[in-house]
């Protein structure tokens, strides 16, 4: 499929009249990167014209840091933001983004939507760079007064693939960090999630796994319709081996990106005994 940035401004109209007309009540605009697009505060206000009660913009987050800009979105009808932040300084959250001055402009950008009284739920993609750092992240996300963050264990696809064993962790060493970075905001009332980190390395930790609060319905995007995204996202990006069914959380756990086990086997995968739970 194509990527976000090939669509016209007609184009992406029309799949949003589309989404509209199939019931659809929220979008987010992702990418590439949505905010670099001329267009994008038109088709945020078309999408609010439309009547989506929801605008989610997913970014790297350095246009943020133009307050004039939030303030344009904003107006435009976005409702909630989600910048990328990867480490707790310049140095950890370059060595992933590859930008220099990335992180003085997202801190930035996170400071002026929270000032401007914005929902923000920050991503971290989790890799061999930044594991050691998840709870100073954390420190630094909960100062920065966002309203959610969501620790997302690497995809290892395309570069992250190429790269995978400078990229990659292994999961049982990222865990401890984890348990940390989610022990530090667990009483600070913010919202926490963490992606892609099966249930038999969260014990205790359970209720923070994002799989319980993916969506299970109807998903489009600028070219395809999922109809069922729940078993689109389990069936064609997860994984699970025969010692799963053995495990209590077999039947709300994903497993890991299918790819993890492709590399790293399933001896760290640790059935967790107990009677089979069916909601957390």
């Amino acid at each position: 499929k194509r990527k976000f940035g090939d669509q016209t401004t007609d184009a992406l109209k029309k799949h949003l009249r589309g989404g509209k007309e199939d019931g659809c009540t929220g979008v987010v605009f992702t990418g590439g990167e949505p905010t670099v697009r001329e267009d994008i505060i038109e088709l945020v206000r078309y999408a609010k014209d439309l009547g989506y009660s929801d605008i989610q913009i997913q970014s790297n987050g350095r246009m943020f840091s133009y307050r004039k800009f939030c303030e344009k979105i904003i107006r435009a009808g976005a409702t909630e933001f989600s910048p990328a932040l990867h480490g707790p300084t310049a140095k950890i959250h370059e060595m992933q983004t590859r930008a220099p001055g990335s992180f003085a402009q997202t801190v930035q950008g996170i400071k002026n939507l929270v000032a401007l009284g914005q929902y923000v739920m920050t991503n971290s993609v989790v890799t061999k760079y930044n594991y050691k750092f998840l709870p100073e992240l954390a420190e630094l996300l909960i100062k920065l007064g966002v309203d959610q963050f969501q620790l997302a264990f690497v995809h290892p696809v395309g570069n992250a693939w190429k790269n995978f064993d400078k990229v990659v962790p292994r999961k049982s060493d990222v865990k401890p960090y984890i348990h940390k970075a989610l022990d530090i905001g667990k009483d600070t009332g913010i919202r926490m999630m963490v992606e892609a980190f099966p249930f038999c390395f969260m014990q205790g930790y359970e209720k923070y796994c994002s799989e319980l609060f993916m969506p299970r319905g109807e998903v489009r995007d600028a070219e395809i319709v999922i109809k069922d995204f729940d078993k689109w996202r389990k069936e064609s990006g997860k994984a699970k081996f025969e010692g799963c069914k053995r495990c209590k959380f077999d039947l709300v756990c994903e497993g890991p990106w299918k790819e993890y086990p492709q590399k790293f086997g399933w001896d760290e995968f640790k059935p967790v005994p107990g009677k089979k739970v069916t909601q957390i």
